[in-house]
Parts: C-alpha cells; sequence; structure tokens
C-alpha cells in the first residue's frame, strides 16, 4: 500500500542532482533502493566524495566527527533533518513532516524507535546517535513482523540494549525472527562475555570464540551463577532455533529437558541436556562441530570393494550416490556405476539417491525444468533399481535468497512433484540444499526429506535457519577415508534416522522400445497429415469448437508430458495423442453442458450450507439436473476419471488411496480440476486406457498392442456400442498418423 509520506521522501531523494545518488520511483513503499539512496545522500552531506550503498566505518565516523555523540535540534542540518525525518517515514514512524526541522514529534518518534530497538537504556533522549542512525536506515524492523513471537523479539531488544556500546555491535532487527543480522549478534555477543575485545570480536564461530566456550561456557543443570550471561546466550541460541524456553539466566531442571531434546533431534548423542561444546555450536553454527561422528556420507566417485570396506571400518553405513551425470560439457563420471550397488550392498552399506544434472544456478529453476527432471529423475531411479518408497534427493546446490525460494525454487518443485504424480511416481521427494530452502519446500508439503547441505556456513540460506525439520541428512564437513585402493574422499554427513538408505534393488534393463520427445522440426508435417486425414474422411469442423490444427497444435505443445506418461506407464504415447486429438475439437453444445453441471454443484454447495444453517427457505435446483459432463482437453467425466484412478491405484500402477465415487465433493473436485486443469485431464488418459484395457480384456504388452487392441481400447474410451467401435477405428487411423513420426524417431 503507497504512503503519501513515504512518497514525500522520495520526492526528496529525487531533488538531489548528484552523481551517485540515483532517482528512485515515486511509489509510497519502502524498500532497499530508497534506504541505499538515503544513506547515500546523508554522505554526500558529511562530505564523503565516493558514495555508496554501505553505511559504513566511514560514514559512521563522518557523522562522529560532524555531529558528536548525537544528531539532535542543535545539530542545526536542514537536509539531514530530512533524511532522519524521510527514514523515519520509511520505517512507519511520524518524521514531523519533511520539513528540515528536528520537532518535538520527531524526538517522540526516535525516542519510540529506540525503545523498541532495546537501547532506550543505553542510548537516553530523543537524539540520533550514529548506529541507530545507520540502523534508521535500512530495512530492518523493529516491531514483531508476521509470525514472529515476543519472546524472540525480547532477546532481540536485550542484545541491542546490553551490547550496543561496543564498537563493532550494531542493532539487529527486533522482529521475532532469527535472521542472520541475529546470528552475528549472538555470536558477537557470546565474545564479549568470553572476553574478547573490539579489536578481536568478529562475529564468527571461529578457533578463538570456539576455545572460549570450552574453558568458560559449558553448562549444566545448576550452573553457577557467575555463568549468568552464558545461560542467557545459550538460552537465546535455544529460542532462535525455535525451542521453547525460558530466558532468565537460570540453568533449570527444564531447561536441561528441552536441551536434551534438541540433542536428539540434532543426533547430539548421549542426550545428557548440558551445555556442552556440541551442543553450543550446533545452536551457532550450520556445521555444529563438524568433528563429531557420522554414519553417513555422499561423494562423487565410485565405491569400490576396498573404498566400501574402508568406508565401513571407518563407522559409515549409509552412502548417497547420484542417480546421473550432470548434463553440462565435460561432466565428471559421477553417477552410479554398473555392478556398485552391488559392491555397496555387499560391503554392509546402504544407498540414497541424489539427483543433481546442473541446480548450482538461479537459472536452472523453472517449472519447465522441474517437470523435465521428474521424468529423468525416476527412469533413473527405476533403471537402477529403487524400491517403492526410496526418497530421491533433489539438489538445489547454490545460495537460494528468500525471493528466489518463492518465485524459482518452489515452482520448479511444484512441477516436479505434480509430474512425478501424473507419471505415477512410486518415489518420493526429497532436496539437498541449504537450511531455508529445505524448510520452505517442507512447509509447501512439496519434499518428505531434506538433505541440508550445511557445510556451506557462509550462504544466506544457512546463517540465521534452525536444522530443518524433516533433515535426513546433514553435510558438515570434506574429509578423507581409507588409503591406497580404498582411498576416497566424501562428505560426512550426520543421519537423523529418518532415511535408512536402501539395500535392496531390482534393476531394470534398458528399454529401447520406449517413445522420445516429439522432433518440433516434424509439427508442420504432422499437422499436414492430420487436418488431411480430417478432411478426406469428412470429420469437418462443422459443430466443432476447435480445428484440426489448434488440435494438433495442442497435443504438440503437450508433448513432454504426453511422452512422459507413456514412457513412465509403458504405452504408445499415440495411444494418448489420439485421444486427446479427437476430443480436443470438443462439441460447440459442450460449454452448455459444463454450466449446467457446474450450475448443479454450486446448487449443492448453496444446500449444504443451508442445511448446517437453516435460515429461510432452500436454495431452488436447477430446472436442469446435469451431475456430470465430459470435460477438459480430453473430454473426460467425473465419474470415468474416479473409475480409472481407482483401478490404477489397486493395480498398483499408481500410488494413494481410492477415491469415494458416491461422493458428490469428491465428483465435484475430480470434475473441476479435469475442467480447468489442462495437465491434470491429459495425466488422466492413460488412466482411463489402463482401466478400458482392463474392462474389455486386453493384457497385451502396452508396448506391442494390436490394431484390434488399439481398437478395442480407445473405442472402451467412447463408451460401448457401435458408435464406440467406430470412434475405436477413426481413433485407430489417427494412432496411425501419429505412431508414423514416433516410430522414425524411436528408431
Amino acid at each position: 500500500m503507497a504512503d503519501e509520506m513515504v512518497e514525500l521522501a522520495q520526492r526528496f531523494i529525487n531533488s538531489y542532482d548528484v552523481a551517485g545518488i540515483p532517482q528512485v520511483e515515486v511509489n509510497g513503499r519502502t524498500s532497499w533502493k530508497v534506504m541505499h539512496a538515503l544513506t547515500r545522500a546523508l554522505q554526500y552531506e558529511l562530505g564523503i566524495t565516493e558514495l555508496s550503498d554501505s553505511f559504513g566505518p566511514t560514514t559512521l565516523s563522518a557523522l562522529r566527527s560532524r555531529f558528536g555523540a548525537c544528531v539532535d535540534g542543535s545539530t542545526r542540518h536542514g537536509n539531514v533533518y530530512r533524511i532522519a525525518q524521510s527514514g523515519l517515514y520509511c520505517k512507519g514512524y511520524d518524521g514531523g513532516g519533511i520539513d528540515a526541522s528536528y520537532n518535538d514529534r520527531v524526538v517522540d518518534s526516535v525516542i519510540g524507535i529506540k525503545s523498541d530497538m532495546g537501547v532506550g537504556g543505553a542510548f537516553p533522549g530523543g537524539g540520533l546517535e550514529p548506529k541507530v542512525f545507520k540502523a534508521l536506515l535500512t530495512m530492518d524492523p523493529y516491531v514483531r513482523v508476521g509470525d514472529g513471537t515476543e519472546a524472540v523479539r525480547g532477546i532481540q531488544r536485550w542484545l541491542n540494549g546490553r551490547y550496543v556500546g561496543r564498537r563493532e555491535f550494531f542493532v539487529c532487527p527486533c522482529d521475532g525472527h532469527f535472521s542472520r543480522d541475529v546470528q552475528k549478534a549472538l555470536v558477537f555477543a557470546l565474545q564479549y562475555e568470553i572476553g574478547m575485545g573490539d579489536d578481536t570480536a568478529n562475529g564468527r564461530f571461529g578457533p578463538g570464540t570456539q576455545d572460549g566456550v570450552r574453558s568458560q561456557a559449558l553448562l549444566e543443570a545448576g550452573s553457577a551463577d557467575g555463568a549468568r550471561q552464558f545461560v542467557r546466550l545459550f538460552q537465546a541460541a535455544m529460542r532462535f532455533n525455535g525451542w521453547d524456553v525460558a530466558f532468565d539466566g537460570r540453568y533449570s531442571q527444564a531447561l536441561a529437558h528441552t536441551v536434551a531434546e534438541f540433542q536428539r533431534f540434532a543426533r547430539l548423542l548421549p542426550a545428557h541436556g548440558g551445555g556442552d561444546f556440541r551442543t553450543w555450536a550446533s545452536l551457532l553454527v550450520s556445521t555444529g562441530d563438524p568433528t563429531r561422528p557420522g554414519t553417513a556420507c555422499d561423494g562423487i566417485t565410485e565405491i569400490t570393494e576396498k573404498r566400501a570396506q574402508a568406508l565401513r571400518a571407518a563407522g559409515y553405513t549409509t552412502v548417497g550416490r547420484y542417480l546421473t551425470n550432470a548434463a553440462v560439457p565435460n561432466a565428471r563420471n559421477k553417477k552410479i556405476q554398473p555392478g556398485e550397488l552391488a559392491t555397496i550392498t555387499a560391503g554392509g552399506l546402504s544407498v540414497f539417491p541424489i539427483y543433481q544434472t546442473n541446480g548450482g544456478d538461479r537459472e536452472y529453476f523453472n517449472p519447465h525444468q522441474g517437470a523435465r527432471d521428474a521424468l529423468a529423475a525416476l527412469e533413473a531411479a527405476r533403471g537402477h533399481g529403487f524400491l517403492p518408497g526410496t526418497t530421491l534427493y533433489f539438489a538445489v546446490d547454490y545460495d537460494a535468497v528468500d525471493e528466489e525460494v518463492t518465485s524459482l525454487v518452489i515452482p520448479h518443485f511444484r512441477a516436479l512433484a505434480a509430474r512425478m504424480h501424473a507419471y505415477g511416481s512410486e518415489y518420493r521427494i526429497g532436496v539437498y540444499a541449504p537450511r531455508n530452502t529445505c524448510s520452505r519446500l517442507a512447509r509447501a508439503g512439496l519434499t518428505t526429506a531434506s538433505f541440508v547441505s550445511d557445510m556451506s556456513t557462509g550462504y544466506s540460506g544457512n546463517l540465521g535457519f534452525p536444522l530443518p525439520g524433516n533433515w535426513a541428512f546433514d553435510q558438515i564437513t570434506t574429509l578423507t577415508v581409507g588409503t591406497g585402493a580404498g582411498y576416497i574422499e566424501i562428505d560426512k554427513n550426520i543421519a537423523s534416522g529418518r532415511d535408512p538408505g536402501q539395500n535392496r534393488f531390482a534393476p531394470r534393463g534398458p528399454d529401447t522400445l520406449l517413445d522420445v520427445d516429439f522432433d518440433r522440426a516434424r509439427q508442420n508435417d504432422l499437422t499436414t497429415d492430420l487436418i488431411r486425414y480430417i478432411e478426406d474422411n469428412g470429420h469437418g469442423s462443422i459443430g466443432r469448437l476447435r480445428g484440426p490444427h489448434e488440435c494438433a497444435t495442442k497435443v504438440v505443445d503437450m508433448d513432454g508430458l504426453i511422452t512422459g506418461l507413456a514412457r513412465s506407464l509403458r504405452m504408445r504415447k499415440a495411444l494418448i495423442q489420439a485421444a486427446v486429438f479427437w476430443e480436443y475439437q470438443a462439441d460447440r453444445t459442450d460449454p452448455g453442458v459444463e454450466l449446467l453441471v457446474a450450475t448443479y454443484f454450486t446448487w449443492r454447495e448453496q444446500h449444504e450450507a443451508w442445511e448446517r444453517h437453516p435460515v429461510g427457505d432452500p436454495p431452488v435446483p436447477p430446472l436442469v439436473i446435469r451431475e456430470d459432463s465430459s470435460t477438459g482437453v480430453a473430454q473426460i467425466f467425473a465419474r470415468t476419471a474416479i473409475e480409472a484412478r481407482n483401478h490404477c491405484v489397486a493395480a498398483g500402477v499408481v500410488p494413494g488411496a481410492p477415491l469415494d465415487l458416491d461422493d458428490w465433493h469428491v465428483r465435484r473436485d475430480v470434475w473441476t480440476r479435469l475442467r480447468n486443469d489442462d495437465d491434470h485431464n491429459v495425466s488422466t488418459v492413460p488412466l482411463v486406457h489402463l482401466h478400458s484395457a482392463a474392462r474389455v480384456g486386453v493384457t497385451t504388452d502396452r508396448l506391442r498392442y494390436s490394431d484390434a487392441d488399439i481398437i478395442a481400447v480407445l473405442a472402451r474410451y467412447n463408451g460401448t456400442g457401435a458408435e464406440a467401435q467406430n470412434y475405436g477405428r477413426r481413433a485407430l487411423d489417427l494412432h496411425r498418423v501419429f505412431e508414423k513420426y514416433n516410430a522414425a524417431q524411436r528408431s
């Protein structure tokens, strides 16, 4: 929502005609661009010649040198006042106008924001100290935001109030959320309590800080009062990682109990409930203590018999290996090798599969690629023989910031999950990624397990984010194991026990009979053949909603999905193409019938609501009742779709539970999705074919149907009787047109 005072602030920025101070869009919305422009304006007013977005040491030093301890009513610098007023408005506080004055409203707002920051005690009064001015010109919030908690916000304010006087400590957000800056503030606080000076403390959990924790901050129930601040910081770390503990400086039995829960969750065993070094480390840095033992590993190197022996002797029981090689020039041969899985299991190890062809940059992630990954991973996993229920870990091997998780990664995985479901995948979907990406995908219901790339401690997606609740493997360091022929470099992982890996396999041999993607260079030829067939056989467009050219284009546009369905269900894609092409023509009467069905379902919903709260007369039913109709790209009835899916579930072709055909809510939901979701509609076509084949007794290998088989299956798509048989013979003709092109590409 636009704010007129933010608009005034933006107009003030744009009044500068100074190289290095960019013009900003006047839209009334606060952004980093606006805050950076205000920072540059302040630097200009302070006489700094090299302007930058960073409010760094030079800006702080110049501010102190020019105006002393704080900017206040005695500063008497109009544009500096305007910058402060603009910052206040952008932060949501009253700036007292943007009138170049440090009036009472400004003073009240400065007192208010310092209170919100928790620094009112350290910086009393209504002046803007340099560190407060720096905080003012950021996008950091100082009030609770979204699902942030007051408990976390209280700790953030406490950190600011206690440590803001230290040279390198700057005001951290007070929004109730754990974040990168809050994590850094916590480590600074720990360093100060250890006794580090301002020239040493750096906010990083390095060797000096680790030594300090080992020598001064080891805690247990009943720790002495002298350790109170260490207990507070330990409690803060627990809170930031999502564990509900008091923040009172007392290491109580209740705290010890919760710490033991955390230790079990993070596999810091034995879970004794004390604040030992490994627990501190796991709370403060994504790798935790990288020297702790791990029982899982992953790597790009083939596991030979000697290497398997070396890994087992070093305590490893589970190894992650790649399903495929990367789709890049000169890719390393990192995929599972022939016979390797048998060697691994003979060596007493289990395997978890990783899918990564690239995934190392943001450009890789989009719905189209997600759909392609689904088929490639599914076929690779089946080819290697991974059994149903195996989790496949799809890699997001870069530091995706939160906005990119929203706009790129989640749509990628949503498409991946939809295609895996459409293909009847027997596998679970996991992810290899930084913590935030793992947690976001789990919350979106797109993954069941996480392989966490915690070794990348500097990733923004790891800093300030707790270990995901569904973590299966936690990658913490790279090392080598074994010597001679047993030598191998691996990434050591902690295993949660959620995924024991696989040690039984049923590999499938290569199948050269399956269809491949359509060659779009042949699209015009295919379309010409289809139009010729329609015209030569008197199936013109009279009474049809769409002509053959549009229908041919639709089939080709959906070729990726159709090919995947045909490959995963081992049937000729022409069987699907023929049905989709013919049915997409649709009758001109179909929209009217669909409207009747939609009206019927609306009436059922209204009547059900009236039955719950019977006020007034019940809704009047439609004059014409239609409970179902063919709908969508391939003109499928809800009843047909439900019966087909239930048959395929019972046959083990697709996972899931059967749907209740007698429940009108189920029929409504299925019909609505068939009508509105083209991918779902077309994905239902092969399930109808499988059900039809069972009904008419066609049991031949689906890749080797005879003409009679094809007629029988496609006829049943239309129903029974003479007209259905005519439909089947016509569909066979279309099947032959498509097969002409499909077969040429298979060979």
